[in-house]
């Protein structure tokens, strides 16, 4: 029986595109290398080991000889730097036109529609940071009962509102009815759910968030499952690809629990594909431009892994990558346009395989590990 895990580090990027400045990103950009130049050095003694090194001038981590791992860079081939775009080409699926985005704001016949969705004018509709929103808008949507609607670089609809104004299962109906109103020209490719709660100057967004995603084509998690194969997602998987081939699903509250719930697939399944998102290192750091908050949290993961390890049989494959890059050092709060990290740890040796093109050579190390048991 075979297990694979993958785990994502939600903006891991190892460097820069060749096409960086088509979508806005200096040719510095180096999500990884960056924090670790920022912080004097990063302490990442199991990611040096598999081989992470190789991949970036990253200070603190070392080149080494021979890596635990199989070791490349990924170039992306889709046309996008976010979460949707990213994952989903990992399971096969390239986005050769780019989602929408809205850098002035939506327009009017959405926000009016939305306000009849809501019964109220939403407040907002701009592009903004999610916690500078909250704080901006707070106080006047807990005296009007208006939802706050913001976007930013990426294809996203973004409602935030307070737990104690709005109740969470409201928020999710109107943000489903805004999936379903969102199509044609403005197929965003996700609405968020942004709940938060506190008083003013002390707002903080709750782990209740809810991802409602675009409709992903057949994919390999699709494969999967006509395979046999089970697949467990961990965090933000499931909203990802709306479910489909997904048969177990967890939602966590941050990094930690997200390699917690990891860690016990590990301890109770005997086969199947656990596929975990990492979001702490995007959401918490990369957009808010927190380098040394990056760096503590890729140390705390580095320690996490060594559990992680400790939890694998002989015959099971791990790996390690990202979906696109959101370098804490860059100006703005957007994501980066980055090679991501491929780390596989298996039975067989490791080795640097340079750089490879195309994100789905997850998906394929995934597909073919599950075709060598039948």
């Amino acid at each position: 029986m075979k297990r694979v895990v993958a785990l994502v580090i939600d903006s891991g990027g190892v460097g820069a595109l060749d096409d960086a400045q088509d979508f806005g990103d200096a040719a510095a950009v180096n999500t990884i290398g960056n924090t670790g130049r920022y912080v004097g050095g990063l302490r990442l003694p199991r990611l040096q080991r598999l081989g992470l090194g190789l991949l970036a001038e990253i200070p603190g981590v070392a080149r080494v000889a021979e890596p635990a791992a199989a070791v490349a860079r990924l170039r992306e081939r889709s046309r996008g730097k976010d979460t949707i775009t990213g994952h989903w080409e990992m399971m096969g699926i390239v986005t050769s036109v780019p989602f929408p985005t809205y850098p002035n704001g939506f327009p009017d016949e959405i926000v009016a529609e939305f306000g009849r969705i809501t019964g109220k004018p939403p407040l907002g509709n701009k592009p903004a940071s999610g916690t500078e929103i909250i704080e901006e808008l707070g106080p006047q949507h807990a005296q009007t009962g208006r939802p706050i609607l913001y976007t930013s670089a990426d294809s996203v609809f973004q409602v935030a509102a307070h737990e104690d104004v709005v109740p969470l299962e409201r928020l999710y109906d109107w943000c489903l009815q805004a999936r379903h109103m969102l199509r044609g020209a403005h197929n965003v490719n996700r609405v968020i759910a942004r709940p938060f709660a506190g008083k003013p100057g002390s707002y903080q967004r709750t782990p209740n968030r809810r991802d409602y995603a675009v409709e992903p084509p057949l994919n390999l998690l699709d494969e999967l499952k006509r395979m046999g194969v089970s697949v467990h997602a961990v965090g933000k998987i499931s909203d990802i690809y709306c479910g489909r081939g997904i048969s177990s699903s967890v939602r966590v509250a941050d990094n930690r629990e997200a390699m917690a719930r990891t860690m016990e697939l590990l301890e109770r399944v005997d086969a199947g594909f656990i596929f975990t998102n990492l979001n702490d290192f995007d959401s918490k750091y990369g957009h808010r431009r927190d380098a040394r908050g990056y760096g503590r949290a890729l140390e705390e993961f580095d320690t996490l892994l060594g559990s992680m390890e400790r939890r694998l049989r002989p015959r099971d494959e791990l790996i390690i990558t990202a979906d696109h890059g959101c370098d804490p050092t860059a100006s703005g709060t957007d994501h980066t346009r980055e090679h991501v990290p491929y780390l596989h740890l298996s039975s067989a040796e490791g080795r640097s395989l340079g750089d490879i093109e195309g994100l789905d050579y997850v998906g394929r190390t995934v597909r073919e590990a599950f075709a060598s048991c039948r």
